[in-house]
């Protein structure tokens, strides 16, 4: 795999299309200056977690005793709790459901975690690096062309919304809602699957 198909296979599992409406909705309670350094913050943190788990993934897990079939199975839990309240919104805040209280800012998670550098990402650049340890370079290079990208989409949040409006980005959400449900749901599948085969060997 070159570097170019390397970073088309990451940007697509970024999802930056997918996950507008997501950081619309979370960052939508902020002061509109705050929100672009809120998102730079959380685009930065996505890129050094990548970064991170590029380079010293396997040693993680391994320390850890983790499996990769673990990081799968928790980052579906993960987005099967987000996907329900954004189908679902309390209503008792402007957090859009998230968890957070109106003007709390995200910190990590959601956003940077699991929405960016999310366990497919950290499962792929942990694949990318034990196959070949030797392109560890085009892998980095690999990592910042698709988050580069994600970056610029990310970055006409403002402009999305204020093309569909608040009505169709509510719309939007509870649609990314569902398809986070089921994209949560195969995640948990797939994994449960990898780990069946694991034991079968």
């Amino acid at each position: 795999m070159d570097i170019l198909s390397a970073a088309v296979t990451l940007f697509l599992i970024m999802d930056p299309m997918g996950n507008l409406p997501i950081f619309s909705s979370v960052l939508r309670h902020l002061p509109k200056k705050r929100r672009r350094i809120v998102l730079i913050r959380e685009l930065l943190i996505a890129l050094v977690i990548m970064l991170v788990f590029l380079y010293g993934g396997e040693a993680i897990l391994s320390f850890l005793g983790l499996q990769q079939e673990a990081i799968l199975l928790s980052g579906a839990i993960i987005l099967f709790i987000i996907s329900l309240k954004m189908i679902f919104p309390s209503g008792d805040s402007e957090g859009g459901g998230f968890g957070g209280a109106a003007g709390e800012e995200p910190l990590i998670v959601p956003l940077a975690m699991p929405m960016l550098a999310g366990p497919s990402i950290i499962a792929t650049l942990i694949l990318f690096a034990h196959q070949d340890t030797t392109r560890m370079g085009d892998w980095t290079i690999a990592v910042v062309l698709a988050w580069g990208a994600s970056a610029v989409i990310l970055s006409l949040g403002e402009f999305f919304e204020k093309l569909v409006g608040e009505k169709g980005l509510t719309a939007l959400e509870r649609l990314m809602g569902m398809v986070l449900l089921m994209i949560s749901i195969q995640m948990f599948l797939n994994a449960i699957e990898s780990y069946i085969k694991y034991l079968a060997l």
